[in-house]
Order: C-alpha cells, then sequence, then structure tokens
C-alpha cells in the first residue's frame, strides 16, 4: 500500500499543500476549521510524516519526552491523563515527532536535563509533577530545551496549556447554586497551584453569593485517591449540619466518598448531591451517572503537542499561554432543592 503523502491530503481536503503543512503545524495562519478538517483527514488516511528524512535534513531527533509524576503511582490508568496523553501522541505523531516518557524514579541520580540530553529530546512536555518550584524541574524549565507546561506558567519563556479551572469551578458552583443549594462542601486535592486555583475561586464564588463556608466543610484530600475521599465523606457526613452536596476532587476519588453513601443507604441524586471533576467514561456509566465538570482533555493534548513543535521549529516564536475550558456534564446526582 502507497504511502500516503501531504499531497494526498491536500488532494482530498481541497486545499493547497502548504495549506496542509501548516495545518499539520497546527500553524495560527490557518483557520481552526481548516487545521481541524485536515488533522482528521490526515488520521483518517494513516497518514505519518517521514521521520527519518527530516532527521537527516534537520539533524534533530523527532523525540519529545513527557514528564509525569503521580503521587498515586496509577500511571496510564489514570483516565484524565491518559486522554491528554493519547491526544499529544496522536498529534505529534501527525508532525513526524514520537513521545517518551522520563524516568521519575531515578531523578536524584539521573536529572531529568540530563535524561533530556542524553535521549537526544528535541523538546520536554512537563505534564504533571509534585513540585513545579523543585530545583530539578526549575533547571530544566531555564535550559535551552524546548518546554511547554501544563497547568503552570513561568518567568521563563516557556509556553503553557492551562485547563480553566477557575472557570471549571465557577460552571460548577453557579450550577449548583441554581439548584438551590447553599451548604456546599469541597473535598479538594493535593497542595498544587491547580488546587490553589480551584480553591480560591471556590471562596469567591462562594462569598459573591453571600453563602457561609463552615471551616468544616472544607477538608484536604488526594487526586485520584479514593481512601482520602472515603475518610473525608465520613466527616462530612457525621457533622451535625452535613453539606447538601459535596464536590469531590476528581471523578475516581468519588469512588471512595459512594462507597460511604452506600454505607449510609444514601442514594446520590436523591437524598445528597454529588459532583466530580475531570469527564472521564468512568463518571458516565456509574448508576446514577455523576454530574462532573469535563476538562477537554483532546484539546489540551492537542495544544501540547501544537505549541511546543511550533517552538522546537522556530525558537524566535513568541510564548504562548492557551486556556482550554471544558463544560458541565450533568448526570443524576444534583437534586434541585
Amino acid at each position: 500500500m502507497a504511502e500516503v503523502t501531504i499531497k494526498d491530503i491536500a488532494r482530498e481536503c481541497g486545499v493547497s499543500f502548504s495549506a496542509v503543512s501548516k495545518a499539520l503545524k497546527g500553524s495560527p495562519e490557518i483557520s481552526a476549521a481548516t487545521i481541524e478538517l485536515v488533522q482528521k483527514t490526515a488520521k483518517k488516511m494513516g497518514y505519518r510524516a517521514n521521520a527519518a528524512a527530516r532527521k537527516l535534513r534537520t539533524n534533530r531527533s523527532y523525540d519529545i519526552g513527557v514528564i509525569f509524576e503521580d503521587a498515586t503511582e496509577s500511571g496510564l490508568q489514570h483516565q484524565y491523563f491518559a486522554s491528554i496523553f493519547d491526544s499529544l501522541n496522536i498529534n505529534a505523531n501527525l508532525n513526524g515527532y514520537n513521545i517518551s516518557f522520563l524516568n521519575s524514579v531515578n531523578r536524584e541520580k539521573d536529572s531529568y536535563l540530563s535524561q533530556a540530553k542524553y535521549r537526544g529530546f528535541d523538546g520536554v512536555v512537563i505534564a504533571s509533577t509534585n513540585d513545579y518550584h523543585r530545583k530539578d524541574i526549575q533547571e530544566l524549565i531555564h535550559s535551552d530545551i524546548p518546554v511547554c507546561l501544563l497547568d503552570y506558567t513561568s518567568e521563563k519563556d516557556c509556553s503553557s496549556v492551562l485547563s480553566d479551572n477557575e472557570n471549571g469551578i465557577k460552571q460548577m458552583l453557579n450550577y449548583l447554586i441554581s439548584k438551590g443549594h447553599k451548604q456546599i462542601a469541597y473535598i479538594y486535592g493535593d497542595s498544587t497551584d491547580v488546587t490553589n486555583v480551584r480553591l480560591d475561586t471556590f471562596y469567591d464564588v462562594m462569598r459573591e453569593n453571600k453563602l457561609h463556608v463552615p471551616k468544616e466543610y472544607i477538608i484536604k484530600g488526594i487526586y485520584h485517591d479514593t481512601k482520602s475521599s472515603e475518610e473525608a465523606t465520613k466527616k462530612l457526613l457525621a457533622l451535625k449540619n452535613p453539606p447538601t452536596c459535596i464536590m469531590f476532587p476528581d471523578d475516581f476519588a468519588y469512588l471512595g466518598g459512594l462507597k460511604v453513601l452506600h454505607e449510609h443507604n444514601l442514594v446520590p441524586g436523591r437524598d445528597i448531591s454529588v459532583v466530580g471533576y475531570d469527564g472521564i467514561f468512568l463518571s458516565s456509566v456509574l448508576t446514577p451517572a455523576l454530574t462532573t465538570y469535563a476538562q477537554n482533555a483532546k484539546e489540551i493534548g492537542r495544544q501540547l503537542a501544537t505549541l511546543l513543535i511550533q517552538r522546537i521549529e522556530n525558537p524566535a516564536l513568541d510564548v504562548q499561554i492557551v486556556r482550554v475550558r471544558g463544560s458541565i456534564r450533568e448526570g443524576e446526582t444534583v437534586i434541585t432543592l
């Protein structure tokens, strides 16, 4: 079977060779509609850029490194990040790049920067780290290797893709308040910049709506961890004045809370309201289906690939910060009071 070329894609889409080439790179010179058409067509036709020829021509490796540190050690079983990496990989491949994960286990002996240089990465995506301010992370960010950051901005000239966490919490709280909820508890995740934005927004929205937040309604949990959500839910249900709604740190962590609700013979959406965050597939197949804020993981992955490759291929480009919005996915777990 003949290899699919850019000319084949151009013919299929009815656009120029140049437009296809730019669209595959996500160039701002091309309309969003054309980029989507070209990239979908390229994927459907099985297009893959000839990386070997490009390596000889450009003296690049066409390899991108990815840093993913996960405190719960769930790895690619973490559905939200797995969706991001799938999209990142697809869009990198469309441009002739491969992605590989850096080793986070032995980073004290073999730093991320030394790994990236040894393996010849053209750039690195920092998708998740326990601490962006840590010395080894900052060393990489301030190196001469192009870096794209997820949910973090740096004073160094690195592009960033931000899931719009402020908008996510605002949307969710305004939705709950519109349903008549005033006693809303929040189990928040690990201490990160993302968590700080979500917590600050939570308090701001509640204050704007003149709603009181008892200190016992705010409990620290852990992202993607059922045990911490289980313990937090027990504490909330044991209160003299329990909340009418509980916001969980993410959809997977909610499973711990669901276990406690079952033990108390409470049915979400009938006896108490609950909501999640992320919008992973699991949330839609639970019974009852979980109301959640669905982050746009596919677009986040696409933007990470696009912004990093643009900086690799044109270092003079201005830094870009892209915010990606998600949306409320209404399930069956919120009562109208």
